[in-house]
Protein backbone atom coordinates (compact mmCIF):
# COMPACT_ATOMS: atom_id res chain seq x y z
CA UNK A 1 0.00 0.00 0.00
CA UNK A 2 2.33 2.74 -1.14
CA UNK A 3 1.52 6.54 -2.38
CA UNK A 4 4.28 10.98 -3.79
CA UNK A 5 6.70 21.70 -7.14
CA UNK A 6 5.95 24.51 -9.46
CA UNK A 7 8.14 27.31 -10.81
CA UNK A 8 7.05 30.82 -11.02
CA UNK A 9 8.53 33.32 -13.23
CA UNK A 10 8.27 37.02 -13.13
CA UNK A 11 8.69 39.23 -16.25
CA UNK A 12 9.04 42.95 -15.08
CA UNK A 13 7.06 44.47 -18.35
CA UNK A 14 3.85 41.58 -17.24
CA UNK A 15 3.83 43.04 -13.92
CA UNK A 16 4.00 46.76 -14.92
CA UNK A 17 1.27 46.11 -17.45
CA UNK A 18 -0.78 44.07 -14.64
CA UNK A 19 -0.82 47.16 -12.55
CA UNK A 20 -1.77 49.23 -14.92
CA UNK A 21 -4.70 47.52 -16.08
CA UNK A 22 -5.79 46.76 -12.79
CA UNK A 23 -7.75 50.35 -12.10
CA UNK A 24 -9.67 49.63 -15.15
CA UNK A 25 -10.78 46.15 -14.58
CA UNK A 26 -13.88 44.72 -12.55
CA UNK A 27 -12.40 43.84 -9.13
CA UNK A 28 -11.09 39.95 -9.22
CA UNK A 29 -13.58 37.36 -7.43
CA UNK A 30 -13.03 35.84 -4.30
CA UNK A 31 -10.70 32.75 -4.49
CA UNK A 32 -12.42 29.16 -3.33
CA UNK A 33 -10.73 28.59 -0.14
CA UNK A 34 -8.09 25.93 -0.68
CA UNK A 35 -6.04 23.97 1.78
CA UNK A 36 -2.64 25.35 3.04
CA UNK A 37 -0.12 23.79 5.42
CA UNK A 38 -0.55 23.28 8.39
CA UNK A 39 0.23 26.45 11.04
CA UNK A 40 3.40 23.90 12.60
CA UNK A 41 5.04 20.21 12.48
CA UNK A 42 2.58 20.05 16.15
CA UNK A 43 -0.84 21.02 14.87
CA UNK A 44 -0.06 18.44 12.02
CA UNK A 45 0.98 15.74 13.73
CA UNK A 46 -1.84 15.91 15.74
CA UNK A 47 -4.36 15.91 12.60
CA UNK A 48 -2.88 12.73 11.71
CA UNK A 49 -2.87 11.23 15.16
CA UNK A 50 -6.71 12.08 15.36
CA UNK A 51 -6.97 10.80 11.67
CA UNK A 52 -5.66 7.42 12.24
CA UNK A 53 -7.02 7.01 15.46
CA UNK A 54 -10.67 7.61 14.22
CA UNK A 55 -9.74 5.11 10.83
CA UNK A 56 -8.76 2.09 13.78
CA UNK A 57 -11.93 2.92 15.62
CA UNK A 58 -13.75 2.69 12.40
CA UNK A 59 -11.82 -0.36 11.59
CA UNK A 60 -12.83 -1.77 14.78
CA UNK A 61 -16.52 -1.32 14.28
CA UNK A 62 -16.44 -3.08 10.61
CA UNK A 63 -18.66 -6.27 10.50
CA UNK A 64 -17.95 -7.61 7.33
CA UNK A 65 -22.15 -9.17 6.93
CA UNK A 66 -23.33 -5.20 6.78
CA UNK A 67 -21.46 -2.86 4.10
CA UNK A 68 -22.78 0.14 5.34
CA UNK A 69 -20.17 -0.38 8.38
CA UNK A 70 -17.38 -0.15 5.84
CA UNK A 71 -18.59 3.67 4.64
CA UNK A 72 -16.96 5.60 8.08
CA UNK A 73 -14.10 3.71 7.24
CA UNK A 74 -13.47 4.65 3.36
CA UNK A 75 -14.82 8.02 4.31
CA UNK A 76 -11.03 8.33 6.09
CA UNK A 77 -9.22 7.79 2.92
CA UNK A 78 -8.63 8.92 0.02
CA UNK A 79 -6.77 8.02 -3.82
CA UNK A 80 -4.93 4.17 -3.58
CA UNK A 81 -6.03 3.76 -0.11
CA UNK A 82 -9.62 3.96 -0.70
CA UNK A 83 -9.66 1.52 -3.75
CA UNK A 84 -7.74 -0.93 -1.80
CA UNK A 85 -10.02 -0.88 0.94
CA UNK A 86 -13.07 -0.72 -1.24
CA UNK A 87 -12.03 -3.41 -3.06
CA UNK A 88 -11.03 -5.52 -0.25
CA UNK A 89 -13.80 -5.32 1.99
CA UNK A 90 -16.18 -5.56 -0.51
CA UNK A 91 -14.33 -8.69 -1.48
CA UNK A 92 -14.05 -10.10 2.64
CA UNK A 93 -18.36 -9.48 2.18
CA UNK A 94 -18.86 -11.21 -0.50
CA UNK A 95 -16.51 -14.20 0.63
CA UNK A 96 -18.78 -14.49 3.62
CA UNK A 97 -15.87 -14.06 6.02
CA UNK A 98 -15.87 -12.26 9.84
CA UNK A 99 -13.58 -10.68 11.51
CA UNK A 100 -13.12 -10.16 15.23
CA UNK A 101 -11.33 -8.91 17.92
CA UNK A 102 -9.76 -5.36 17.78
CA UNK A 103 -7.05 -3.31 16.68
CA UNK A 104 -5.34 -1.26 19.63
CA UNK A 105 -2.67 1.27 19.05
CA UNK A 106 0.07 1.35 21.28
CA UNK A 107 2.04 4.35 20.15
CA UNK A 108 2.01 6.88 17.23
CA UNK A 109 5.02 8.94 16.85
CA UNK A 110 5.50 11.84 14.15
CA UNK A 111 7.90 11.09 11.18
CA UNK A 112 7.79 13.87 8.47
CA UNK A 113 5.09 16.78 7.67
CA UNK A 114 5.25 18.69 4.60
CA UNK A 115 3.20 21.28 3.63
CA UNK A 116 -0.35 19.09 3.18
CA UNK A 117 1.50 15.93 3.81
CA UNK A 118 2.06 14.41 6.70
CA UNK A 119 3.68 10.78 7.57
CA UNK A 120 3.27 8.82 11.31
CA UNK A 121 4.28 5.98 12.47
CA UNK A 122 2.37 3.77 14.55
CA UNK A 123 3.25 0.80 17.11
CA UNK A 124 -0.06 -1.55 16.63
CA UNK A 125 -1.71 -4.71 18.49
CA UNK A 126 -3.47 -6.92 16.82
CA UNK A 127 -3.21 -10.38 18.83
CA UNK A 128 -6.87 -9.97 19.36
CA UNK A 129 -7.91 -9.55 15.48
CA UNK A 130 -9.18 -12.84 14.05
CA UNK A 131 -10.73 -13.13 10.32
CA UNK A 132 -12.08 -16.58 9.31
CA UNK A 133 -13.65 -17.83 5.97
CA UNK A 134 -17.32 -18.73 5.64
CA UNK A 135 -16.82 -22.34 7.16
CA UNK A 136 -15.37 -20.40 10.34
CA UNK A 137 -11.57 -21.78 9.75
CA UNK A 138 -8.86 -18.27 10.73
CA UNK A 139 -7.39 -17.10 7.83
CA UNK A 140 -5.02 -15.49 10.15
CA UNK A 141 -1.15 -17.06 9.68
CA UNK A 142 0.35 -18.39 12.48
CA UNK A 143 3.27 -16.76 12.52
CA UNK A 144 1.94 -12.84 12.71
CA UNK A 145 3.32 -10.67 14.95
CA UNK A 146 0.67 -9.13 18.13
CA UNK A 147 2.17 -6.49 17.12
CA UNK A 148 3.26 -4.36 13.76
CA UNK A 149 4.59 -1.04 12.86
CA UNK A 150 3.04 1.09 10.47
CA UNK A 151 3.68 4.44 8.56
CA UNK A 152 1.03 5.94 7.56
CA UNK A 153 1.03 9.00 5.28
CA UNK A 154 -1.90 11.27 5.27
CA UNK A 155 -2.69 14.45 2.88
CA UNK A 156 -4.84 17.19 3.80
CA UNK A 157 -7.55 17.85 0.86
CA UNK A 158 -9.16 20.55 -0.17
CA UNK A 159 -11.43 20.91 1.95
CA UNK A 160 -8.96 21.19 4.77
CA UNK A 161 -10.14 17.32 6.37
CA UNK A 162 -6.74 15.00 6.87
CA UNK A 163 -7.33 11.85 4.77
CA UNK A 164 -4.83 8.69 5.07
CA UNK A 165 -3.78 7.92 1.69
CA UNK A 166 -1.32 5.07 2.51
CA UNK A 167 -0.45 2.51 4.97
CA UNK A 168 2.55 0.30 4.95
CA UNK A 169 3.62 -2.35 7.44
CA UNK A 170 6.73 -3.26 7.86
CA UNK A 171 8.35 -6.65 7.31
CA UNK A 172 6.67 -9.71 9.35
CA UNK A 173 10.11 -9.93 11.07
CA UNK A 174 9.94 -6.14 12.21
CA UNK A 175 7.76 -5.64 15.52
CA UNK A 176 7.35 -2.43 17.85
CA UNK A 177 7.50 -2.32 21.40
CA UNK A 178 4.64 -0.50 22.89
Amino acid sequence: MRAPAPTITTILVACLAAFSLSACAPPAPEPSPTATGFASEEEAFAAAEETYRAYVDALNDVDLADPQTFEPLFALTTGELNDLDRRTFSEMHAAGQSVSGETRILAINGLRSDGNEVDIESCIDVSNVDVRDANGTSLVSADRPDRQLETISLVRNEAGDVRLQRIDTSDVAATCEG
